[in-house]
């Protein structure tokens, strides 16, 4: 089972909290990045997959999708 099948399951409304807590995440690591404290550069890049995943499987459902 995929990452984007397991989000399927979800309810929209543990989507959108899905969705806020990877946006701090995010705005987290942005600014660690800009001080130059982060210790792994690629969780920038998995946070940004992830809330990419989240956001199409939103929109599938709003959308009447799969």
């Amino acid at each position: 089972m995929s990452k984007a099948d397991e989000l399927r399951n979800k309810t929209p409304e543990d989507l959108l909290q899905m969705l806020l807590d990877l946006r701090r995440k995010q705005f987290g690591l942005r600014m660690q990045r800009g001080s130059g404290q982060i210790a792994r550069a690629s969780e920038i890049r998995e946070t940004k997959k992830a809330i990419a995943r989240v956001k199409t499987v939103m929109r599938e459902t709003d959308r009447g999708g799969v």
